[in-house]
């Protein structure tokens, strides 16, 4: 019986696989370590200064709470990348219809780095890119390939606990513009159906972190944790914490990072009950929102993106975040309390969002509180109450250029209350 852990070490400059993955002797590609059984408590080190070009990092490994599973680096300089130029191709399948019709649920996905029902696991100090334009590939393609830095997938072990993400830098990620909910763009979590949903359990989160995280120039969202086959238990208004006990994700954590020209949304957390997302910055997403890059969806919907929002979750908290510069679509603004129950806003900056600072987001959006938040020069219309029922802003401080309407044009009705805000024209 295996009783020790290993620690496995990878050079792209001085490394051979003919090694056994010592410092010593290195590995030199990242097929050394696809190809290994990874057992609690092991590390695999990536060299700094070491890029790893056309190679994935796929995993399906898992620690345990005592000992987790580290991939890292080691030496000193830049960080290890892998650069995967559309390699590591891999068929995701969510094994059921999603909650909208217009919605892609199954295809063939390029990632970087893939964790395939991996559980104690922390990822962390590495570079990643999958830029790749195959022959004859248009940009805004129809059916181009999806493509993602890091791929996180639960399936076949119930709930997946305890997976982290730090300190990554992740750049030029050229996913696909349509496709919302397969693993596109940056950091994206999904849950698929297992093949034995009664052996196995419900395929879902419970301790994940992403933090201190760089995401650049991805397509389609910056970070996204994390989408779940099981959708259609959340199509209602109200959502207990039963529900979330049973089907969705706990105790997820997005905090610290830093998502720049991101094609669509900026930060989404989706099917968690109390989510926790603070002191993130995204800047400058929602560029592919728009006639020129997003030209040919066929039947598929979603030509809208915001900066950071949920979906439905409970009680999701959202603090000390920065959104600037978000791109105009049908959405565009700086924060959307979207279908959810118990969201709160507090103690965030927006600033020049041309779809605005916050929007509530229709009938399912109930019990949303929206307080101690600064706008400063958003556009297009400050808040979009968009038939909400109940939306509550207190003591926020929006300052508005001469001319932008409070209330965006065509996203008004339903029931909002305000109070003690202060409302400033420059």
């Amino acid at each position: 019986m295996r009783t020790l852990s290993r620690i496995y070490y990878v050079s792209s400059r001085s490394g051979s696989n003919a090694g056994d993955g010592t410092k010593e002797n290195p590995f030199s590609t990242l097929l050394a370590v696809n190809s290994l059984s990874l057992h609690p408590g092991d590390q695999v080190l990536l060299e700094r200064g070491s890029v790893f070009q056309g190679q994935y990092l796929h995993l399906s490994a898992q620690g345990t709470k005592e000992q987790p599973i580290l991939v890292g680096a080691y030496g000193e300089g830049a960080l290890p990348e892998i650069a995967a130029e559309g390699q590591g191709i891999w068929y995701q399948d969510y094994g059921t219809e999603l909650d909208s019709p217009a919605h892609v649920r199954e295809g063939y996905v390029s990632s970087a780095m893939l964790l395939y029902d991996c559980a104690y696991i922390t990822v962390r100090d590495i570079g990643i890119s999958n830029w790749a334009q195959a022959m004859g590939e248009r940009y805004e393609a129809a059916h181009k390939m999806n493509r993602t830095g890091v791929a996180v997938v639960a399936k076949n072990r119930g709930t997946l606990r305890e997976i982290h993400l730090a300190d990554l830098e992740i750049r030029n990620v050229n996913g696909n513009v349509y496709d919302k909910h397969m693993n596109n763009g940056g950091i994206y979590f999904t849950c698929l159906r297992p093949d034995d949903e009664e052996a196995t359990g419900i395929a879902r989160y419970e301790g994940v972190s992403v933090t201190r995280c760089f995401v650049h120039r991805v397509s389609r969202w910056g970070i996204a944790v994390g989408y779940s086959y099981r959708c259609k238990e959340f199509m209602k208004a109200e959502l207990e914490d039963a529900l979330f006990e049973k089907y969705g994700h706990k105790d997820i954590k997005i905090a610290d990072n830093y998502v720049k020209e991101a094609g669509g949304d900026g930060i989404t957390v989706m099917y968690t009950l109390r989510p926790l997302v603070e002191h993130n910055t995204v800047d400058s997403c929602a560029g592919e929102m728009n006639d020129r890059v997003y030209r040919f969806p066929e039947n598929r919907g979603g030509k809208v993106a915001a900066g950071i929002w949920p979906w439905k979750c409970k009680d999701a908290l959202f603090q000390y975040n920065e959104a600037t510069d978000t791109r105009l679509n049908q959405d565009g603004m700086a924060w959307d309390a979207d279908s959810g129950d118990g969201t709160v806003y507090q103690y965030n900056y927006s600033r020049l969002n041309e779809g605005g600072c916050v929007m509530f987001c229709l009938e399912e959006a109930v019990h949303n509180t929206f307080r101690y938040n600064v706008s400063c020069d958003d556009l297009g219309g400050t808040i979009s109450p968009s038939m909400n029922p109940d939306a509550y802003l207190h003591h926020n401080t929006f300052i508005r250029r001469k001319g932008v309407p409070h209330v965006r044009e065509h996203m008004g009705g339903g029931n909002f209350t305000e109070e003690e805000n202060i409302i400033e024209e420059i």
